[in-house]
């Protein structure tokens, strides 16, 4: 198949979070596929707003449940118009799918290291899981997805090893973000401060993200704590439940559309988290030349080296480690030198070299669709 044969998309994404990284990334994904002429369709649910999504068709299940949706998009499969389908949901089957929230039985894996027995055996219970772990069962060990788009060299590897997925069917693309909107600005940096009503010698650390259990904010607010510096104030942007995290100097901001001005506003960026694919959260804040702290089970770990972009800590609950690289970066004058550092490192991972790749893959799956259809 010629590479500037016009080719006509769909893809496919269960639900919708204004604040969504998945959304997010879909949405730059699509603008970058459409300006480059092709024909695009959504597949998702109605919590999807039209106004979200400017580049065609938007086809809306009427399942919610991860299983219920699978069942009716193979039901309706045959009947979808397209030279190949790249879902980003786990699904029984597709041309590509991209495994942009990771591998959730490794996820679990590593979050009963953080439960005690009781919590293990009500998660055990719960029936998502269970459907979440067979529609893997089914893209993976039954080949149901064709071939395999992952954000990290961490995530493949989980699927090589749990899943024993053939290596060679995976293509690593790394995330990427428009660097135009996230660059470091002094004008925004003081409005924003002021804003947030933070005094000259105070150090902002921010915290982006939903899900704070799995992103490991009280393992933020305590390693934090255990710095006995009245200085620092921790802000958190994101959806959860902040009544189950108490601390003075911890100002929740609710869920934030636009992270620019946070990032401006912030000394250290720190996601300890227990599972991240790849944090797009820590590569926005990478480009805003802030210095990166997370862990090794972030697989955006793996494009900063520890020391010289920020701190990379081996566990989430590391707190001694998390605690000694806040104040490694909290010296002003070494976290305003990482800027510029920072930012040339970000600039590897435009948004505009993930879509081009990703394109590339989407070429030849349509072409092996093709070929394998009959259809040339």
């Amino acid at each position: 198949m010629p590479s500037d044969k016009r080719l006509t998309i769909a893809f496919v994404r269960r639900g919708y979070s204004q604040t969504g990284g998945a959304e997010a990334y879909l949405k730059r994904l699509a603008r970058g596929v459409f300006d480059a002429g092709h024909d695009l369709q959504l597949i998702t649910t109605s919590d999807w707003p039209q106004t979200e999504w400017p580049f065609g068709i938007l086809d809306c299940l009427h399942s919610q449940s991860a299983i219920a949706f699978a069942d009716e998009l193979k039901q309706m499969r045959s009947r979808i118009p397209c030279d190949v389908l790249m879902s980003l949901e786990r699904v029984w089957d597709c041309h590509v799918y991209r495994a942009g929230d990771g591998v959730h039985r490794a996820w679990l894996n590593r979050r009963r290291k953080f439960e005690v027995p009781l919590q293990r055996f009500i998660r055990g219970l719960n029936r998502k899981h269970h459907d979440i772990l067979q529609l893997e069962e089914a893209l993976f060990t039954n080949r149901g997805a064709d071939r395999v788009i992952v954000n990290s060299h961490m995530v493949k590897s989980e699927i090589v090893d749990l899943y024993h997925y053939p290596a060679d069917k995976i293509d690593i693309v790394q995330n990427g973000v428009p660097l135009e909107k996230f660059r470091f600005d002094p004008e925004v940096r003081e409005k924003s401060r002021t804003e947030l009503k933070l005094k000259p010698d105070q150090i902002a650390l921010l915290f982006a993200g939903s899900g704070w259990e799995r992103k490991g904010l009280l393992f933020a607010i305590e390693a934090m704590q255990l710095c006995k510096n009245r200085k620092m104030r921790l802000l958190v942007a994101g959806r959860g439940n902040k009544r189950s995290y108490k601390s003075k100097r911890v100002q929740f901001l609710g869920e934030v559309s636009d992270l620019v001005r946070l990032y401006a506003a912030a000394d250290i960026f720190i996601l300890p988290t227990i599972y991240d694919p790849f944090s797009n959260a820590c590569l926005e804040a990478l480009a805003c030349g802030l210095p990166v702290i997370t862990t090794r089970a972030n697989g955006f770990s793996e494009i900063i080296e520890d020391g010289v972009h920020g701190s990379i800590v081996d566990c989430a609950n590391d707190l001694v480690g998390l605690r000694d690289a806040l104040w490694f970066w909290s010296d002003a004058a070494r976290s305003a030198a990482v800027r510029s550092t920072n930012i040339q490192c970000a600039a590897q991972f435009d948004i505009s070299g993930n879509v081009a790749r990703t394109l590339e893959i989407l070429i030849q799956a349509a072409a092996s669709a093709a070929s394998t259809s009959g259809k040339i």
